[in-house]
Formats: structure tokens, sequence, C-alpha cells
């Protein structure tokens, strides 16, 4: 009976020195992986990297003692990089969550990485919606936006518009099938058609082939499956094609910030996207944007990516604040992120659904017309908001398998 008695008080010794040292474990590593020098690294690179640093500043709690640190990688747009990294930040550097990751091969990589070491993932640069969908994971949030919202938002409204044929121009990986499968599911819904289609490298400097099958099959609309670099290329050379003159209208099913900036309103005046984040929408995003812009080398506005960074990490902090410490156990705080409703300057009130999926209004943008325009940056007007439960896969429709059915 004695015996039992120790060994009990000795477990309830050894459960409350755990306890305690959870409670004081006050330390925090970022890895801010991106596309550093690519086609993707204005969208995300160092801008995510900067955003990460100044939600860390904005948390507070380094000066409550807490010792948080970010560090970045380029993941080169490679799968087999970015899980390389993802694995020596989580057996080497001991990061605790992984930020942005634009290109959705590399994502859905990392994403595999970070569930078999119980980190955190919070993706705000990768499109695919299958990060909350038939891929889900207890570790990840998926913060920004994703395919399905981009093709419900866009595509959804240039059919309504009479684009009833469409042909596709697709970067031939993860992000660009998500993307052309998720439009065309609404094109067909709707009552139109894909007429064709052509599948292009990434990283593509000459579209001249596949325009010429664009404008060969007739299709009111050109449907832009790409991002970045391929997609300011693909309109850049769509306006020497005469694609838009012609009587073809460009779809350009995701475009940021820093490619309407690369492409000039000459060039981008008219096109019709969707964005979950724009820097000129408030008082909170203008403020965020001029520290931001300050700070960054290149003096650019932050993308949506940037935005979802930030957001996402101030999310975590603030959750980590509240669990008292650190636990380094992703899905349990991925868990407590999730039951935590987010409220932050960029998006405002909002969740995270049990399947991942951070919800927040989207919005439609039409690009101004240069004599629309009061200075640099000032390249938006709003055509429509999309409301967050209609922007985003119904849960109804996941094959989730963390959804309850």
């Amino acid at each position: 009976m004695k015996r039992s008695l120790s060994a009990l008080l000795l477990g309830s010794a050894m459960v409350l020195v755990a306890g305690a040292a959870f409670a004081q474990d006050k330390t925090v590593k970022i890895g801010a992986l991106s596309d550093q020098s690519g086609l993707y690294a204005d969208l995300g690179g160092p801008g995510s990297t900067l955003a990460a640093q100044m939600a860390i500043e904005d948390s507070g709690l380094q000066k409550k003692g807490w010792k948080i640190d970010v560090i970045s990688g380029d993941h080169q747009n490679k799968p087999d990089i970015g899980s390389n990294i993802a694995r020596q930040w989580f057996d080497v550097e001991k990061v605790d969550v992984i930020v942005d990751v634009p290109n959705s091969g590399v994502a859905l990589a990392v994403n595999n990485v970070v569930k078999e070491k119980n980190g955190v993932y919070i993706n705000s640069g990768a499109a695919t919606s299958d990060l909350t969908n038939a891929q889900c994971s207890p570790n990840t949030v998926h913060w920004t936006y994703d395919t399905y919202m981009l093709a419900h938002s866009t595509g959804s409204a240039l059919v309504k518009a009479g684009g009833d044929t469409w042909f596709f121009m697709t970067a031939d990986y993860a992000f660009g099938a998500a993307l052309e499968r998720d439009t065309t599911a609404v094109i067909n819904a709707a009552g139109g058609k894909v007429v064709g289609g052509v599948k292009h490298p990434l990283n593509t400097s000459d579209f001249s082939s596949f325009l010429l099958q664009a404008q060969a099959s007739k299709a009111k609309i050109v449907g832009l499956a790409n991002a970045g670099g391929d997609t300011t290329n693909a309109i850049k050379q769509a306006a020497e094609f005469g694609i838009v003159s012609g009587g073809q209208k460009l779809a350009a099913l995701l475009l940021f910030l820093t490619d309407v900036h690369s492409l000039g309103l000459n060039v981008a005046q008219g096109l019709n996207f969707t964005e979950t984040f724009y820097w000129d929408q408030n008082d909170q995003s203008r403020a965020f944007a001029t520290r931001f812009q300050e700070r960054m080398k290149n003096k650019q506005k932050p993308t949506m990516i940037h935005a979802g960074v930030y957001a996402g990490v101030l999310h975590y902090l603030k959750v980590l604040d509240a669990l008292g410490g650190n636990p380094h156990d992703g899905a349990k705080v991925v868990a407590q992120m999730k039951a935590t409703p987010t409220d932050d300057p960029l998006f405002g009130k909002g969740t995270i659904r049990e399947d991942g999926r951070k919800m927040h209004p989207a919005y439609l943008f039409e690009v101004k017309k240069p004599s629309e325009s009061k200075g640099p940056w000032d390249y938006y007007k709003l055509v429509a908001t999309v409301p967050a439960d209609q922007a985003f896969t119904p849960l109804s429709e996941s094959k989730c398998p963390l959804v309850k059915k």
C-alpha cells in the first residue's frame, strides 16, 4: 500500500513538473518557406518573412518575455527541396511553425512533412483547395485564398456576364490543375463549355504557341490558370497578339497586386479577379501597408499572401499566449486555433473551420483605368463582395476526414 501511494505521489509530482515546464516554455521558432528569387518572389518571398516579423512585434509577446525567432528558406518551386527544408527545420532547427509556401506542389509535400513531425503549418501562399479537402491535416490551417474561391468568384462572374465558352492556359503542376478543375466545374454548372486548353511549363517565357491555339479556339474567355510571372508574361504577350482587341476576353483567375504593378495600368486595365485583401480597403489595411512598404527594400505594397502570413502568425501567437506557453504539439495548437475566433486588423473577425479553412469574405475587383488611379499602387476598384460562407467549399461537399458528417 505504501509502495502504491509512493508511486502515485511520484507520478503526480512528475505531471506537475511537466506542466510547470510547459507553462514556462516561451520559445517559438517560425520558418517562412517561400520562393525567394523566382517567379513568386514578389508575391511572398522576403515580404512574407517581413510580415511574420511584423506579426511578432505587434503581438507584444517579446515584451512579456517570449523568445521568438524567424528563419527563411527558398524552396525554388520544387517539392523535394521544400520537403527537405521542412524536415531539416523540424529535426535540426527545432522550428515550430512553417508559414507561406507559395506553389501548391511544394505545399502538398510540406503538408505531409508537417503532419509527420506534428508541427504547425499556416499556408497563405499556395492555392490548391485540396489542403482543406482530400488532403486536409489536423496540423494545417489554410488562411488566405484557394482555387475553389477563385473559380467560384472570378469564374462564376465571367460566365454570368456571357463568357460561356472557355479555353484554358494552365500551369503544369498541382495549382494549375486544381484551378482548372474547380473553374471547369463552375463553368459546366452554369451551362457553359470548355472548348479546349493547353498546359505550359512553370516559369514560361514564350506563350506564342499557346496564344495561337487560344485564338484558334474562338473561345469567348481565355482562362489563365497560372500565377505570378507566368500570368504577367501571358497577359503582355496576349496584348501583342491582339487577343482582347480581337474580341476574346482574358480571365486572370489568380492575379496579385504585384502583377498589376508589373503590367502597368495601360495593359492590365479592365481585368477582373478575386482577392481577400487589398492594401487600400480601410484605415487599418492602409496603416499596415505603409509600415510594410517602408521596410521592404523594393518599397512594394503587401500582397494578400503577405497579409495572410501576418494575420496567421498573429493568431497563432495569440493562441500560444492564451495557453500560457508553447506545448510544441502542433495538432494541439491547431485545434486551439480552430476553437479561438480570429480577429486581426487585416481580415477582421472570422473563424477557422474543422477542415482548417480560414473563413473570411472574398472581393471581386477590377483593375482601374490609368485615368482613375490617384497614384502609385492605387490599382483596384471593388466590384462585389462574396460572403465567407459562399467563397469557400461548403463542408457538405468536403472530402476532408476531419469533417464530421
